[in-house]
């Protein structure tokens, strides 16, 4: 069986909440977990949680700081998840990250979702390579001009 955020085109699993994404799927039956029409969305929520909600508004700008509060130790084992992105991006855990504006975080994505087991391959992967997603930030874009 596929996992579930592969299933959920949601591969950083993003839990229920009353956001109102683009791309939901109209159907949810996912008791957890938000269900998107297509994985080029699930990508696009997943960055703004990332670098607006994350980096903007809670100021976390290291892996330890993203991990510990995406993957709480309650439920996951995030020392481990911490170390799983850390290697796979080549970025100490500690080390600040910088605005999502000026360091990619295509790395970071990646890094998160291997862990959830929800790395994009094939055309996805291709399309998160060449940015080609429903939201991009320009030069001139902040990081809250990104819509939910």
């Amino acid at each position: 069986m596929e996992p579930r955020g592969i299933r959920n085109n949601n591969p950083l699993n993003i839990r229920k909440s009353a956001d109102k994404w683009q791309g939901l799927s109209t159907l949810q039956e996912d008791r957890e977990f938000f269900q998107f029409v297509s994985m080029e969305y699930g990508w696009r929520a997943a960055f703004v949680i990332l670098c607006r909600t994350y980096y903007g508004k809670y100021g976390l700008k290291t892996i330890r700081d993203i991990v510990s509060r995406w993957a709480p130790a309650k439920e996951n084992n995030t020392e481990a998840y911490i170390r799983h992105v850390s290697d796979y991006t080549g970025i100490a855990p500690n080390k600040v990250l910088g605005s999502p504006k000026e360091h990619p975080t295509d790395r970071l994505r990646n890094g998160c979702s291997r862990e959830r087991e929800s790395a994009p391959s094939g055309a996805d992967a291709e399309r998160l390579r060449h940015g080609l997603w429903p939201v991009t930030l320009t030069s001139t874009s902040t990081i809250t001009d990104v819509r939910l």
